[in-house]
Order: C-alpha cells, then sequence, then structure tokens
C-alpha cells in the first residue's frame, strides 16, 4: 500500500496561485499513477488531474486545463499541482491519490492521502 502526504494548501485571492506537494512512500510507490481530486462542501470528489509513474503523460480536467500544472520529481517520488489564475469555485479539499489505470477515473484511485485545504477568496 503506497502512504501519500500533502502539502502546501492555504488560502488565497482569486487570480492567485498555490502549488500543492505530495510525497508517495511504500512498496512501489514510483510505479503507480498520481493524481489529484478535490471535494467541496455539499458536493462529490471530483478527478482534477493525473500523471502517470514516468512523468510522461498528463491528464487533466476540463475545467482546470490552462490554469493547474501536474508534475513529477522521480527521483524524490513527489508530484506537484501548480494551480494559476484560481477561481473561488476552485475552493475545495484536495486529495493526492493513487491509481494503477491509465487513464484514471475518480473510482481507480486506491490509496489517498487525508487532504489539504485550498481557499479561494473573491
Amino acid at each position: 500500500q503506497v502512504q501519500l502526504v500533502e502539502s502546501g494548501g492555504g488560502l488565497v485571492q482569486a487570480g492567485g496561485s498555490l502549488t500543492l506537494s505530495c510525497a508517495a512512500s511504500g512498496p512501489a510507490s514510483s510505479r503507480y499513477v498520481l493524481g489529484w481530486l478535490r471535494q467541496a462542501p455539499g458536493k462529490e470528489r471530483e478527478f482534477v488531474a493525473a500523471i502517470m509513474s514516468s512523468g510522461g503523460l498528463t491528464h487533466y480536467t476540463d475545467s482546470v486545463k490552462g490554469r493547474f500544472t501536474i508534475s513529477r520529481d522521480t527521483t524524490k517520488n513527489t508530484v506537484f499541482l501548480q494551480m494559476n489564475s484560481l477561481k473561488p469555485e476552485d475552493t475545495a479539499l484536495y486529495y493526492c491519490a493513487a491509481a494503477t489505470r491509465w487513464v484514471p477515473t475518480s473510482d481507480d484511485f486506491i490509496s489517498w492521502g487525508q487532504g489539504t485545504q485550498v481557499t479561494v477568496s473573491s
């Protein structure tokens, strides 16, 4: 089982930027697809972005394309989510998660971090 620890959330004004980090550890953790999902109050958890184990391929939900960038430091087994041009509707609890399938859907993620809060004020 892979362990995931997120960091980097916080409060930012609309139009601002934040970078989330997620350190993965455990057996074969470097082989997993890593991704970010989010859950806003009263809403279902939704997929945001994912990156392959090699870092060579990425996938985004339409609402964040052009604003968010997912990347992976394979030497440190860490994944990042650079979030630019943030909007109030991006406010949510952001989870780092691991999957074994590409392209993953929300249901394909099998291990989860504890989440980090992102709040965007208008």
